[in-house]
């Protein structure tokens, strides 16, 4: 019986079952011209050197060198199927992942660290990709002439084969006794791989933080202590895999020993041919190395089991927001805002928003204000269904949005946050990246509406300017005018402002919320704030405290 993880891994392999199958037969057919190989060598000693026998000489000579050449011709043709298909199964199981991150709540990204995901997304995937392109197919040939050449001890001598068989069970049984420790040792191994990757993006993207508070060796001994963990799982691990792998062979390697005695003695009884003894053994040195790399190939086996089972850890996440079956289309939104005493929880237990109600009215700007930790952020989260209130209704033009397409919603509502989420790309391609599709006038006029102009002009390559990860070559108010420059290219019908100008100083914030009124001008909004600039720009103000709404007030 599959267990669950080798079952979800078996899904992503049948669509390729045709593919499989040829490499299969490739595999078998190069097995099989290998295996006429030590055959040959019975001929070779019995009639053409014992015998005298020259016409046999040269055709075993040519038989060895046709099949030999066929065989490498045909494994390299099966090796490089092989790889091409297990990279379209292993990208197909990452591309699984992706979109299963990608809907996830935020209740899953703020209790996960990056490090963690990046560590199953690249390394665990990664590894099963490793294996499955390396040791895979070399398991299968290593099963298929392990298979053959057995058969061909059996035929050539069954006594000398029980010989070679008698050491079998006792590796096998040492193979089977290293099993769970060594999946346990690989496990925990991935886990301190892990720990150092969240450690260091952590301590990167805090670097200002870490130099300016002079704590470069403090962080340097945290790295070195996380090393040291990940270095004694290493060596435990690989302490394992030399025993599963190796000491189980050397058993085996034992009965070769016998091998030769027993048939050295039968020949010089004259119970087989010289010929036949060296063809058994031939199959006898070419029996060792498959099972012993079979046995060493079970760390492997317990690598991918372990990788499996942490991919499927974040495969088995719950999404929180399901899409309806029967959803229906939003061709077009007015912008009429309604929550219906909404209450959600985090994790945490105490609510986030407790009894919530409020309306907007289409073309309304409405602020909400309120300390930090009232749940205002979480008003953008409902409004976008990235999360479903646990009680309560909010409806968009009086429709349920749990019954509405999420693609529709999302096109309708736009998010620009506190810190503007910046890509590695050039401006224009950030502008631009909530319609691909948008023209070159079409950014050229969300930039001169957002006020990046002299910006732009200011800059060699103008648009065409790579900003750098996460926005890191721009200031706070140059990346809140590119969030700017692409709402309003966006052209939403309900735009939400989540604390667009808490990181900016006075002069900057004017600036900006000049740039946001033209963006805002026409269309429902929500300001999420407690700066009075932005505030005092709205046509009401509500105010949010422990969760709560006060009461509403004119801005």
């Amino acid at each position: 019986m599959l267990d669950r993880d080798l079952r979800r891994a078996l899904a992503f392999i049948v669509p390729y079952w045709r593919r499989l199958v040829l490499v299969l037969l490739l595999s078998a057919l190069s097995t099989a011209l290998s295996l006429y190989l030590p055959l040959l060598t019975r001929d070779f000693f019995d009639r053409a050197l014992i015998g005298r026998d020259l016409q046999t000489l040269i055709r075993v000579a040519v038989l060895f060198t046709v099949f030999a050449a066929a065989s490498f011709v045909v494994n390299v043709i099966s090796g490089l199927r092989y790889t091409r298909v297990s990279a379209d199964i292993l990208f197909d199981m990452r591309l699984q992942m992706y979109r299963h991150l990608q809907r996830l709540s935020p209740r899953f990204h703020a209790r996960t660290r990056i490090g963690d995901i990046m560590s199953r997304i690249n390394n665990d995937v990664g590894e099963i990709q490793r294996i499955a392109a390396e040791t895979a197919l070399a398991w299968v040939g290593n099963v298929l002439f392990l298979g053959g050449t057995i058969a061909m001890l059996a035929w050539l001598d069954v006594r000398l084969f029980l010989v070679t068989m008698a050491s079998a069970p006792i590796g096998l049984w040492l193979l089977a006794r290293y099993r769970t420790k060594l999946e346990d040792e690989i496990t925990t191994l991935r886990q301190r791989s892990a720990d150092i990757g969240s450690f260091l993006i952590e301590t990167l993207q805090a670097v200002k933080l870490v130099v300016t508070s002079n704590a470069q060796e403090r962080e340097v001994a945290r790295f070195r202590e996380r090393n040291a963990a990940f270095v004694r799982a290493l060596m435990s691990m690989q302490r394992l895999t030399y025993l599963s792998g190796g000491l189980p062979g050397l058993i085996l390697s034992g009965g070769t020993g016998l091998v030769f005695i027993y048939g050295g003695y039968r020949v010089i009884r004259g119970e087989i041919t010289v010929g036949t003894f060296v063809a058994f053994m031939a199959y006898q040195m070419r029996f060792l190395p498959p099972l012993q790399a079979l046995m060493g190939m079970y760390a492997n086996l317990a690598t991918v089991r372990v990788s499996l089972r942490r991919v499927s850890q974040i495969l088995d996440e719950p999404v929180d927001v399901q899409e309806a079956a029967d959803a229906i289309a939003l061709p077009a939104v007015r912008g009429d805002v309604a929550f219906e005493d909404v209450t959600l929880s985090f994790d945490r237990g105490a609510p986030a928003l407790e009894q919530l109600s409020f309306t907007v009215r289409a073309g309304e700007v409405l602020a909400i204000v309120g300390p930090s930790g009232s749940g205002k952020s979480t008003i953008a989260d409902l409004l976008l269904r990235l999360l479903d209130p646990d009680r309560g209704v909010v409806r968009i033009d009086g429709r349920d949005l749990r019954t509405v397409r999420l693609d529709d919603l999302r096109r309708h509502v736009a998010l620009v946050d506190q810190e503007p989420s910046i890509l590695h790309a050039t401006i224009a391609e950030n502008v631009r990246y909530a319609r691909p599709d948008a023209t070159d006038a079409d950014v050229a006029a969300a930039v001169h509406q957002a006020a990046l102009d002299d910006f732009i002009a200011r800059v060699p390559l103008g648009l065409s300017t790579v900003v750098g990860e996460r926005g890191t070559a721009l200031s706070a108010g140059e990346r809140q005018r590119i969030a700017v420059a692409r709402a309003f290219l966006a052209n939403p019908s309900i735009l939400i402002l989540d604390e667009p100008s808490a990181a900016l100083d006075p002069a900057s914030e004017r600036q900006i919320a000049e740039g946001y009124e033209a963006v805002m001008r026409g269309r429902t909004t929500i300001v999420i704030t407690h700066r009075v600039e932005l505030a005092r720009r709205a046509d009401r103000v509500l105010e949010i405290d422990g969760t709560r709404l006060l009461q509403p007030h004119g801005a």
